[in-house]
């Protein structure tokens, strides 16, 4: 009988420092998994304006107010630099996806517009939101038509 005492005594024992030791391993996890975690986070970090935006999608509307915004594949790029300017491998006037004709202008990082004398009216201040890494341009048209860029 001493024996089986014996045995139960070691077995309880024994499942005490698993039970501790998975306690730890717990406990570690936890706190490594909080140390590796930061205060910003990719959505609400402030992105600099300045840099390379590319087109990755175009908003159409067929004049009933269901228009949406639809990914399209395009290498046409905003490029805003330090000094003010802003420039296009394609047309910053237009709502389009085509490349090959660039387009230049000049821009206000305070009230997010943008004008160029490449633009049918040149002295026209486009405006566009920012949130995050996507500017948002909207275009006049009837139909509504806007555009959003994903900084680079």
């Amino acid at each position: 009988m001493v024996l089986k005492n014996a045995t139960l005594i070691n077995f309880l024992h024994l499942d005490s420092n698993v039970f501790t030791m998975k306690k730890l391993v717990v406990l570690s996890i936890l706190v490594s998994f909080i140390f590796s975690c930061d205060d910003t986070d990719d959505f609400n970090r402030e992105v600099e304006l300045t840099g390379t935006w590319k087109l990755v999608e175009l908003y159409s509307d067929p004049g009933d107010g269901s228009g949406k915004f639809n990914r399209v594949n395009s290498e046409k790029v905003f490029i805003f630099k330090e000094d003010g300017t802003l420039t296009s491998n394609g047309s910053i006037c237009e709502i389009d996806n085509v490349i090959g004709v660039p387009s230049s202008g000049t821009f206000s990082s305070e009230d997010l517009t943008f004008r160029s004398s490449d633009c049918s009216n040149p002295d026209y201040d486009y405006e566009f939101t920012k949130s995050g890494d996507i500017i948002t341009i909207f275009y006049f048209c009837f139909e509504g038509c806007g555009a959003k860029f994903k900084k680079q």
